[in-house]
């Protein structure tokens, strides 16, 4: 009778390095649960557990392809030959995973984030969760939810995105972004005494959320080219077509925003509601009707 072998038309070499390629990806599974167990069992931080479990599951994953790609270079008459025929296949039936690796790689060596960041690539912002080969998960923030709160879901996106989107991040060199508050009053309002009030509101309430700045952007210069003169809040004057526009400007985590400016909101409210002569504005439409008999002494 015809053994398998034989009907397959396969080389007993051939077979061999197939056993031994699944040989080597069973161990490989088998050692990433162990190590990833006690790692479990010796770190209770959810944080280090998850940084040292992508170490684990990155070096083994390096060491396995080392290997594997060590038994299959063999069938080969040389490393040229093999290096050419692979590199022809994968290029042209695995150019994303080829493309995500190197996004995988790219990551690893110039760091342009890490798991905790808060980023955005191309129309996506969230916080980084997890970091794999072929892909990397963030907590979805904004979209349909206002502010900078998460909506709750996960999004994978392929490593190879950050080589084809521009990709910011809020937290790495420098943790503070500017944030600010339009408030829009009346023409008829004391303009003069409402900037006075949101510049002692500012001072109150936003002052204290630039504490670190100064260092902060002091060792980002080093990197950098980050220079602020002024990082005391401040508030702009200007003219809109409903009333006077009366802008506060000032400099907060990207995380504090929304809790910054509801207590900002707030004490503006409070504020603007004890004087009558300070009006918020919001779209109105005016009516002027014409007088129907002339004035006394008024020629046709």
């Amino acid at each position: 009778m015809m053994s398998v072998i034989d009907a397959l038309d396969v080389s007993a070499d051939t077979v061999a390095k197939l056993v031994a390629t699944l040989a080597l990806l069973i161990l490989f599974v088998l050692i990433r649960f162990l190590t990833c167990a006690l790692a479990k069992r010796k770190l209770d931080d959810p944080v280090r557990f998850h940084h040292w479990r992508r170490v684990i599951v990155n070096t083994l994953t390096i060491v396995a392809l080392v290997l594997i790609g060590r038994v299959w270079i063999h069938a080969f008459d040389s490393l040229a030959t093999f290096l050419g025929l692979a590199s022809a296949g994968l290029a042209v039936a695995m150019h994303d995973s080829i493309a995500n690796v190197a996004g995988w790689v790219f990551i690893l060596w110039r760091k342009p984030f890490k798991p905790g960041d808060r980023i955005q690539v191309g129309g996506i912002k969230g916080d980084v969760i997890d970091l794999r080969l072929f892909q990397f998960s963030v907590i979805e923030v904004g979209n349909w939810v206002d502010a900078d709160q998460s909506t709750g879901r996960i999004v994978h996106i392929p490593n190879s995105q950050i080589l084809r989107e521009p990709v910011s991040n809020y937290e790495t060199g420098f943790q503070y972004i500017w944030h600010e508050i339009p408030v829009l009053i009346t023409f008829e309002s004391d303009w003069r005494k409402a900037k006075d009030l949101l510049g002692t509101i500012a001072s109150e309430k936003a002052e204290h959320l630039s504490e670190g700045a100064k260092e902060q952007i002091r060792r980002a210069a080093m990197r950098y080219l980050i220079f602020f003169k002024n990082l005391t809040p401040i508030v702009y004057t200007t003219v809109k077509e409903s009333g006077v526009m009366l802008t506060l400007r000032y400099i907060v985590k990207p995380r504090e925003r929304r809790n910054s400016e509801e207590a900002i909101w707030e004490a503006i409210l409070d504020a603007f509601g004890q004087h009558e002569d300070i009006s918020l504005a919001y779209p109105t439409t005016r009516f002027y009707q014409a007088e129907t008999n002339p004035p006394a002494g008024h020629c046709k």
